[in-house]
C-alpha cells in the first residue's frame, strides 16, 4: 500500500493531471503524468509553492470494461501498486509528479514481472525514473 502523502486523492489533483498532464502508453498501461515543477501558474493560490512543486502522487485505474470480477481488478491495480511503492522506497522516482496509471485490456492475469517491466518503461518514457 502507498503511504497516504503518495496518494492522489484530491479532485483539484485529479483536474489539474487532466487539465495539463500528458500521456505516455506502452501494450497494457497508459500512464497521464504532470511535472508540477514546470509551470507555476496552475499551483493552487492557498499552498506553498516550493512544498507543492515537491509532491509525488500516484494513483491507479482499472475499469469495469477490462474485467467485471472487482477481484481481478483488484489484484492488477496491488500489483502496479507495489511496483511504485518499491520505487519509491528505493527513491528511484523524481519528486514533483503526479501519475496516474490507467490498465487496458488484456493486462489482466499477467505476471507480476511483466506488469513491473511494463510500469518501469512507462516511467522511463516519462521520465519520471532517476
Amino acid at each position: 500500500m502507498l503511504q497516504k502523502e503518495n496518494r492522489l486523492a484530491k479532485v483539484r489533483d485529479f483536474n489539474l493531471l487532466f487539465e495539463y498532464g500528458r500521456w505516455v502508453s506502452t501494450d497494457g498501461f497508459t500512464l497521464k503524468f504532470l511535472e508540477l515543477g514546470k509551470n507555476k501558474k496552475y499551483f493552487p493560490p492557498k499552498e506553498d509553492p516550493e512544498k507543492f512543486a515537491k509532491q509525488l502522487r500516484v494513483a491507479f485505474t482499472v475499469g469495469v470494461k477490462i474485467s467485471k470480477s472487482a477481484v481481478k481488478r483488484n489484484r492488477l491495480k496491488r500489483q502496479a501498486r507495489e511496483v511504485v511503492r518499491l520505487l519509491i522506497k528505493e527513491e528511484k522516482l523524481n519528486i514533483g509528479n503526479y501519475l496516474l496509471f490507467v490498465a487496458k485490456a488484456g493486462t489482466i492475469g499477467l505476471e507480476y514481472e511483466e506488469i513491473e517491466r511494463q510500469v518501469l518503461l512507462l516511467l522511463k518514457n516519462a521520465n519520471c525514473l532517476l
